[in-house]
């Protein structure tokens, strides 16, 4: 059994096609439909269902697709410790983040990133926080920034609070409440809402507020995107809850600071298990030193 093969499985099952696998891993069609035929008789199973319309994973292929993930990141993982032996960091940083990250500005610190350590591959996934604590726990990321309700604590992971502060309502242009003081939950839950789903910590947030200032309000327009959420508000047709420090990220968007406004902290979480060489520079640029990043995780 050889790494390459299961790169190609790994390759056909993200793809679901065998030509576009190829493509991925940069040879022709032919020798990595053979090696994968080779692996399967070694194997004794077939790893996939082949179709005219479609590849999908054998139950066999289910099983083996983890194993050999794990495999291809242990070896990079083990390139990366050579390297980083000899001076040199590189290997893969996976980061994960909200789309309202505020505390820092990412953009402009994977940048900085890059250009002192030119040979780690950066990636960046944004989501819910939830799902980007799970990704940590699981290993596909290396660490998340992520928005917590206050007094929220991820677990499984280790982590640190970066910042808190207040959530502030944002409206069209023109609403009647654009410019004008201060308003508190209660003026507000008569107007429909632009919010994430429930389940969410950015939903839990804003609900566990109005529900302490005993009002409920409508969330007429559930999304998951931040984009779109601010093209909505702008059509007025509703307003949404953002951190107070990514509003100005949205200029053209009125701001309504509130009374008993909901508070919210931004949170940083890597892996409970001892960082990558890529990993553990990046924490180091953010402050965080190695013995805090290789500490004991959160219960």
């Amino acid at each position: 059994m050889e790494l390459q093969q299961m790169r190609y499985v790994v390759a056909v099952a993200e793809t679901s096609n065998f030509t576009r696998a190829a493509e991925r891993c940069l040879v022709v069609q032919s020798a990595l439909s053979h090696q994968i035929a080779r692996l399967e008789r070694e194997l004794g199973a077939k790893l996939f269902e082949r179709t005219s319309r479609r590849v999908r994973l054998t139950p066999a292929g289910e099983a083996f697709l983890p194993a050999a993930r794990q495999a291809l990141d242990a070896a990079e993982r083990a390139r990366a410790e050579v390297a980083a032996a000899a001076g040199e960091i590189r290997g893969r940083l996976a980061i994960g983040a909200i789309p309202t990250v505020a505390v820092v500005d990412l953009p402009t610190v994977l940048k900085r990133f890059h250009l002192r350590h030119r040979q780690v591959r950066i990636t960046l996934r944004s989501g819910a926080s939830e799902e980007l604590v799970e990704r940590v726990r699981q290993g596909s990321l290396d660490a998340a920034f992520l928005g917590l309700p206050v007094g929220a604590r991820p677990s499984g992971v280790r982590g640190r609070e970066l910042a808190r502060g207040d959530l502030v309502a944002v409206v069209a242009p023109g609403h009647p409440l654009a410019g004008g003081e201060r308003v508190d939950l209660r003026r507000l839950s008569d107007e429909p809402f632009v919010d994430f789903p429930p389940g969410t910590a950015a939903r839990a947030q804003t609900d566990e507020a109005f529900a302490a200032a005993g009002v409920r309000r409508e969330v007429a327009f559930e999304v998951t995107n931040m984009d779109f959420m601010a093209r909505l508000i702008r059509q007025g047709l509703g307003i949404g809850m953002l951190p107070a420090a990514f509003a100005p990220e949205l200029p053209d968007l009125p701001v309504l600071r509130l009374r008993d406004a909901p508070a919210r902290m931004e949170h940083l979480v890597w892996s409970r298990f001892p960082p990558s060489p890529a990993a553990a520079a990046f924490l180091s640029a953010l402050g965080i030193p190695a013995a805090e990043s290789s500490g004991s995780p959160d219960p």
